[in-house]
């Protein structure tokens, strides 16, 4: 008797994958910002290993740019103190809407390991809205990129409502 194996059967057990629904080109292909904010630098060599061949950011559509004018997502690493804080918020307030921010590491999250440290302040939330916490002390590359994901499913969000605004705003202007 032959062990063959029914193709069916196999798919048929196998877990269903959730219906992915069209997204918008912002979500397909989002631009970076990444800026260090005082960390050990762990957390900024993994977001360099992520675009590597080896994990491939770019399988994501993702561009990483210096310009934060032309950024869709703000990725922080590091704590916030009060040089780097005037610094973190401008680069924000540059980035166009709609934006998200990404904050990778603990010391992202409330100041690591340097939370006791005179100088800083804690997490980024202090200066900027976050999107996306990743996890880890370093974090890892798998992390970051499924943080950049979840960021661009937000950014896709906020754009769509962004653009409902616009309209209802629209409607509500021609009415007079």
């Amino acid at each position: 008797m032959s062990a063959r194996v029914n193709e069916k059967e196999i798919k048929a057990k196998a877990p269903k994958a959730p219906a992915i629904e069209r997204s918008p080109a912002i979500e397909r292909s989002p631009w970076l910002i990444h800026y260090d904010a005082s960390s050990c630098n762990g957390c900024d060599i993994e977001v360099l290993a992520c675009l590597t061949p080896l994990y491939d950011a770019e399988r994501f559509g993702c561009i990483v740019t210096g310009d934060p004018k032309q950024a869709d997502i703000l990725l922080v690493t590091g704590s916030v103190n009060n040089l780097n804080a005037p610094v973190l918020r401008n680069l924000y307030e540059q980035m166009p809407e709609p934006r998200a921010v990404v904050a990778i590491g603990a010391c992202a999250y409330s100041g690591g390991v340097f939370a006791d440290c005179y100088n800083v302040k804690g997490g980024i939330a202090q200066v900027v809205p976050v999107d996306v916490y990743v996890p880890g002390c370093a974090a890892r590359p798998e992390s970051i990129l499924d943080g950049v994901v979840r960021a661009a499913q937000i950014l896709a969000k906020k754009k769509k409502e962004l653009r409902a605004g616009r309209r209802r705003a629209k409607a509500a202007g021609g009415r007079k």
